[in-house]
């Protein structure tokens, strides 16, 4: 399942900092149950305890963090699914839904997550993280394509772009 994804990905080489491994734990999280809805009924603990052992990343302080991190923006999407779909369809001009990657898909519902309800993260580096991921994760030009679509719903938003704010 998610074997393929990350084989592609440069394993071993664990990110910098946490908010980027929550990120990619809760992208890679949403991929497999999109392609399994049977993932669904998997302990997001036992999920990313497989992810950690595929990527080749060990078991320390930073990967627990980002593990709570990846908790935080998956309930954000458990809550707020439908409204953080329509934000990326209406986004997404020209892109019928189902063409749009399963990966592609997933990395943009964690980044408008943020930049919806996250105040701690400024809308750029939500989407600058996601451009990042997509280049570790897809394809050659999706990049360019995630950055135009969380552009266009950053500049829907009525919070500045390039700073922290205290309340969404």
């Amino acid at each position: 399942m998610i074997e393929e994804l990350i084989s592609d990905n440069d394993s071993g080489r664990m990110p910098g900092h946490t908010k980027r491994i929550g990120r990619e734990l809760a992208m890679l999280y949403l991929f497999s149950g999109e392609l399994n809805k049977d993932h669904l009924t998997v302990e997001r603990s036992e999920f990313y305890a497989e992810a950690a052992n595929l990527l080749k990343w060990r078991e320390n302080r930073q990967l627990r963090k980002g593990r709570e991190y990846a908790d935080e923006l998956l309930d954000l999407y458990v809550l707020h699914g439908p409204d953080v779909d329509e934000r990326i369809k209406r986004q997404s001009r020209n892109w019928e839904w189902d063409r749009i990657s399963l990966v592609d898909k997933n990395i943009m519902r964690i980044a408008v997550c943020e930049m919806l309800y996250m105040g701690e993260v400024p809308p750029v580096v939500s989407i600058n993280e996601a451009v990042e991921i997509a280049m570790d994760y897809s394809g050659e030009h999706s990049g360019n394509f995630i950055n135009g679509v969380l552009n266009a719903v950053k500049d829907q938003l009525s919070r500045p772009a390039r700073e922290a704010v205290d309340n969404l």
